[in-house]
């Protein structure tokens, strides 16, 4: 049996810079691996099978939908000719549809495995290749860490991994349609756009107080639009002793940067706020195995 551990991600910066005729936008983010992590597992058999304990993942095949895990099983698949199958178990603790890459990295994970189970040989860069058929996310995904994603998510440069930061994560019990953030994000006149060079310097520099300085997502202005409890969220955690707090991806999560000696009490008190959304403590870093 393998076992792989997917770690989800946040955008410590998120710029749009275009849209390509094709309907995808070009992007340039600051992406981070954080110490939230689902859990996969995988055995041989002769057919690619997969067993979750969230009830709205094993529902997927009955609304006719493709996992993305299956879907990694059958994209690498075809890029390498049969190999065997793999009974998948997966151990679901990233919160879905909230904007820190569950699936991709459940994808991603998928491919390390199945690499190592029947010993493919495949390189890092092979796997980040076949990724970009899979999801814009899962290339970074693949191997995590800190990294500049640009393009639609699939060039991507590694990064010096800060030291270990605490962040709080807050999941508000919305759902959000990342296509129509971008769409309404295209029809804005004067989007922001974030200083990603400056967050780029300020993670080589393994500088936190440039990291909180120069947060930025260009998608946050209009996911607030829709959902004001995301903005509401921020000034709560901004008020309650964060060090900077931002949107991650299309939204909804939300995260704070917060001091070692405050996490603690930030979680609590956001608990106490929102009783029916996931809150929990987190952190990123080097720490991160």
């Amino acid at each position: 049996m393998i076992k792989e551990e997917a770690y989800a991600k946040i955008n410590l910066s998120l710029d749009v810079s275009g849209r390509r005729d094709n309907g995808y936008h070009d992007v340039r983010m600051v992406m981070q691996s954080i110490s939230l992590h689902d859990t996969l597992t995988f055995e041989k058999s002769e057919d690619f099978t997969l067993a979750t304990d969230n009830a709205e993942l094993a529902k997927e095949s009955d609304k006719g939908k493709e996992n993305i895990i299956l879907k990694a099983c059958r994209v690498l698949t075809e890029y390498k000719g049969a190999f065997g199958g793999a009974k998948i178990t997966l151990t679901k603790r990233i919160p879905i549809a909230a904007g820190m890459a569950g699936g991709s990295t459940d994808a991603a994970a998928t491919l390390r495995g199945l690499n190592r189970l029947y010993d493919l040989g495949l390189s890092m860069q092979e796997l980040e290749t076949i990724a970009v058929k899979i999801g814009a996310d899962v290339p970074f995904c693949v191997k995590g860490g800190t990294a500049l994603s640009e393009g639609i998510g699939e060039i991507l440069t590694p990064l010096d991994m800060p030291s270990e930061t605490k962040i709080v994560i807050v999941k508000p019990d919305i759902n959000v349609s990342t296509k129509n953030v971008y769409e309404a994000f295209d029809s804005l006149s004067d989007p922001f756009h974030p200083d990603v060079d400056a967050m780029v310097k300020a993670v080589n520099e393994d500088n936190t107080g440039a990291i909180v300085s120069n947060l930025g997502n260009s998608l946050e202005a209009v996911t607030k639009g829709l959902h004001p409890v995301i903005g509401e969220i921020e000034e709560f955690m901004l008020a309650c002793g964060a060090r900077g707090a931002l949107m991650s991806g299309s939204g909804p999560t939300v995260f704070a940067i917060t001091d070692d000696i405050n996490v603690t009490a930030l979680e609590a008190k956001l608990k106490q706020k929102y009783p029916a959304y996931y809150v929990k403590g987190h952190f990123y870093g080097k720490t991160i195995s």
